[in-house]
């Protein structure tokens, strides 16, 4: 799929996923969406790619939904009356997907299923769409210029891109209920100190950061064993009884020594760096997807 809102570079096994329309401030459209499903989807399945950044062209990540859109400007049917039986019965019925569905929500789930890494680099304003998409991600950066808001509420609209789901649990739920209730835009600094994002660097340093822990992650750790360990640790943590995470666990780890977990210990006793040969395309075991 040729991408026109976003820009896809891999280097040295590592993705940068740019959003691309600078002049806009990277305003989210459902153009956008789609590039960004398809993007995620690919990168996930590309044994060539290790981690992923994703970022923003120009001073801005993402400065939200474009509302100068025509129309309806999240992309859905107002003649539709979709109920909840609807979501249920039929949450993959073209209809429902294309004239229902949150597309900022189609977004974070294709990062959810991601078998890679994703390290968002926030490197300026980050509102609406902007704030949310992050949350599906792994780790967080931000530039010092950054300035982030979950302006739902003073628009007359709710959150979206699950972000009702993701945010409580990586800033808890009061902090996440006075952020969505305020609907205040606010700096990097009380992004960090909220536990939204990992650290503040200068805007030039920014990415680098992200760089230097995706490089890390690429170049010593096992593939395998960091897809089966991302989506691990994402469902097992909502889980009713760790007998459950359990059973994951004793399989992933069973079927892990077989194959990247022997070099692992070869190369901890001959102290020296280990050279992983798995891959995501040809040596998952059989029981992953656990979920479906």
């Amino acid at each position: 799929m040729a991408y026109t809102t976003l820009d896809y570079t891999v280097d040295d096994n590592i993705l940068t996923l740019t959003l691309n329309r600078p002049d806009q401030l990277n305003a989210f459209t459902i153009e956008m969406a789609k590039e960004l499903i398809d993007a995620f989807n690919t990168a996930s399945n590309d044994d060539n790619i290790r981690a992923i950044v994703v970022t923003g062209a120009g001073r801005a990540f993402c400065a939200g939904m474009d509302l100068t859109t025509e129309g309806n400007v999240f992309g859905l049917n107002e003649d539709l009356n979709p109920t909840m039986e609807d979501m249920n019965d039929k949450l993959d019925d073209p209809e429902i997907v294309q004239g229902v569905r949150d597309t900022g929500g189609r977004v974070t789930l294709a990062i959810y299923e991601c078998n890679k890494p994703v390290i968002a680099a926030i490197n300026g304003p980050a509102v609406g769409i902007g704030a949310t998409m992050p949350l599906a991600m792994d780790i967080r950066l931000a530039a010092d210029s950054a300035r982030i808001g979950f302006v739902f509420n003073k628009i007359g609209i709710t959150p979206e891109a699950c972000s009702t789901w993701f945010l409580p649990r990586i800033v808890g739920i009061s902090q996440a209920l006075e952020w969505i209730y305020s609907a205040d835009i606010f700096n990097a600094d009380e992004a960090q100190k909220g536990g939204l994002v990992k650290a503040v660097y200068p805007q030039e340093q920014l990415l680098e950061e992200a760089y230097k822990i995706a490089r890390k992650i690429a170049n010593s750790t096992s593939s395998v064993a960091i897809a089966l360990s991302r989506q691990m640790l994402y469902r097992n943590a909502n889980q009713s009884h760790p007998i459950e995470a359990h059973k994951v666990e004793s399989l992933a780890i069973f079927y892990a020594s077989l194959h990247d977990g022997k070099e692992g210990v070869r190369s901890f006793l001959e102290k020296r760096s280990a050279n992983f040969t798995a891959s995501l395309t040809q040596d998952m075991p059989d029981f992953y997807p656990w979920w479906d």
